[in-house]
């Protein structure tokens, strides 16, 4: 998890707060995450490490949010619905 100092996450938290309402998991949240490539690939040389870390980053997030969020929720599930039986 990108735990980062509080004093960073404030300008970050108020992109998100910004954002949550017109961001959705329909095309937008990719388009946006594909404009923050492109804006921060003009502030820095493009190479492949500079990919190679900002694909880095988002398999990161992807790893975290199933381990923190999506693995309970499959297991609350398993709880009261049953496992798959072999």
């Amino acid at each position: 998890m990108p735990y980062i100092k509080k004093m960073q996450r404030k300008a970050i938290d108020e992109i998100v707060d910004d954002a949550h309402f017109n961001l959705a998991a329909n095309g937008s949240l990719n388009y946006f995450l594909v404009k923050l490539m492109l804006a921060r690939r003009k502030k820095e040389m493009e190479s492949y490490t500079f990919y190679k870390c900002f694909l880095g980053e988002l398999e990161m997030c992807k790893q975290e949010i199933y381990r923190r969020y999506v693995a309970p929720y499959e297991d609350k599930k398993i709880k009261e619905n049953g496992d798959v039986e072999e």
